[in-house]
């Protein structure tokens, strides 16, 4: 009887699962999809503080108090890199992925200073956050496999 052997990794494909957990292979995929979407709704959320301040409730003394316009180009622009990263990560960019972790840190971050203004959302934005740097933290398989 012949035996078989495994079919080799093409060298582009970064979610194949020859030694990995599928969980770790599929996360990073969804945590590429979910940085598109919260880029997205940064970027709808930066565009509604920028043209109509009123939209979101004020708050009152808050320590991380900043004008909501201001805090409408944050959220554009943070959206929009997010947008960017998670195209990355979807393309399987090396560079993709410890930008990713840095750029969704301080998107927690920034959700957490956002909360008095929509205080229901910004809690599922920091989940989303901390599922996608668990996700491209837990799939090393791309980086052992360069570096043995």
């Amino acid at each position: 009887m012949a035996q078989t052997t495994p079919p080799s990794r093409a060298p582009n494909d970064r979610y194949a699962t020859d030694g990995q957990s599928p969980w770790a292979a599929s996360g990073v995929m969804f945590a590429g999809v979910l940085m598109l979407v919260e880029g997205v709704i940064g970027i709808l959320k930066g565009i509604v503080g920028i043209a109509n301040d009123d939209v979101y409730a004020s708050v009152g003394d808050y320590t991380f108090k900043f004008d909501v316009t201001a805090w409408g180009w944050i959220h554009l622009v943070l959206g929009i890199v997010l947008v960017v990263v998670g195209a990355g990560i979807l393309k399987g960019a090396d560079w993709a992925r410890v930008t990713g972790v840095v750029i969704v840190a301080l998107d927690i971050i920034l959700n957490f200073l956002w909360l008095p203004y929509t205080p229901l959302w910004g809690l599922i934005s920091i989940a989303i956050g901390l599922f996608i740097i668990w996700a491209l933290c837990t799939d090393t398989h791309g980086i052992r496999s360069r570096t043995t």
